[in-house]
């Protein structure tokens, strides 16, 4: 197997917001495979970037496993589609009287 080259590159923090079920399989992935959601982004993106597929079979397979244990039915037709469901909001506390 050939060495890998190490690139040094800067990193931030970001606020993103997603589909709740989509993070939670992607955390579960991360973690499988002992690396950070970020590391597992950059990789996604970057293999998008070049136009190539980021998961071999195996990982697809697990994939698939994840999604069913966490009730994600969205599909790639899904994306130019999504909207936010509106804010629920948590019934005002009621003051105690004295």
């Amino acid at each position: 197997m050939a060495a890998r080259t190490t690139r040094t590159v800067e990193r931030v923090q970001t606020g993103v917001r997603m589909e709740r079920r989509i993070l939670l399989v992607l955390k579960a992935l991360a973690a499988s495979k002992g690396m950070t959601l970020g590391d597992l982004l950059e990789g996604i993106v970057l293999h998008a970037f070049e136009g190539k597929a980021p998961f071999k079979k195996e990982t697809l397979e697990q994939v698939e496993g994840l999604k069913k244990a966490f009730g994600l039915e969205l599909t790639a037709s899904d994306s130019h589609g999504l909207v936010e469901a509106a804010p629920t909001r948590a019934p005002a506390k009621k003051r105690r009287e004295r």
